[in-house]
């Protein structure tokens, strides 16, 4: 398999954790999907998931100073009908 392709099934496998409402740190993502370098898989997943504006990249610091990634379903609300 071509480094590209693993990168994107990694991006993938991540971002579908995500979505299931669960969090996720660097050496989880290690451990659960190879991912070496997660800042970078996250830049992917935001661009992934922020494209659209129903989606955001939340963070939070753990009890061990690591950070967890999650994401969060944005409502978005009409300015007119508000």
């Amino acid at each position: 398999m071509s480094n590209t392709n693993n990168t994107q099934s990694q991006t993938r496998r991540v971002l579908n954790y995500l979505a299931a409402g669960r969090g996720l740190t660097s050496a989880e993502a290690r451990s659960r999907f190879g991912v070496q370098n997660m800042r970078a898989v996250m830049t992917r997943v935001r661009q992934l998931t922020e494209r659209y504006g129903n989606w955001r990249v939340t963070t939070e610091d753990t009890t061990t100073g690591s950070t967890r990634y999650m994401i969060k379903k944005v409502i978005l609300v009409d300015p007119v009908s508000a």
